[in-house]
């Protein structure tokens, strides 16, 4: 069974920057893609980038802005996210998420395609 574990979460002043890192584990990992989600306090979960595995086509939410960069090391199973320019209101649990390698890596906005979930890593920017 595959597990995921974020970290590299932490307090950040508005402007500041934080890399975010997970790791897959648990036997022969292999997977369509994998990406970065948040829930802020209040609102639904919702989808911040994503990256194909082995192949490193990336895509981003639209409130990135090019601030936000979605990298990965497949041969360590880890999947990173450096954030620069943070906002207060992107206060949030960020979650990493991998596909099944069988899922076709498309719709990696939507949260069922993905098939394994990270336990979260809190993200706190001050103002």
């Amino acid at each position: 069974q595959v597990q995921l574990a974020e970290s590299g979460g932490g307090l950040v002043q508005a402007g500041g920057s934080l890399r975010l890192s997970c790791v897959a584990s648990g036997g022969t990992f292999s997977t369509a893609g994998m990406a970065w989600f948040r829930r802020a306090p209040g609102k639904e979960r919702e989808f911040v980038a994503f990256i194909r595995w082995n192949v490193d086509s990336t895509a981003y939410a639209d409130f990135v802005k090019g601030r936000f960069t979605i990298s990965s090391d497949n041969a360590k199973n880890m999947v990173f996210l450096q954030m620069d320019s943070l906002e207060p209101e992107e206060t949030a649990v960020y979650y990493c998420a991998a596909k099944d390698p069988r899922r076709y890596w498309r719709n990696y906005v939507s949260q069922p395609e993905y098939n394994y979930w990270g336990q979260g890593t809190q993200v706190t920017v001050s103002s």
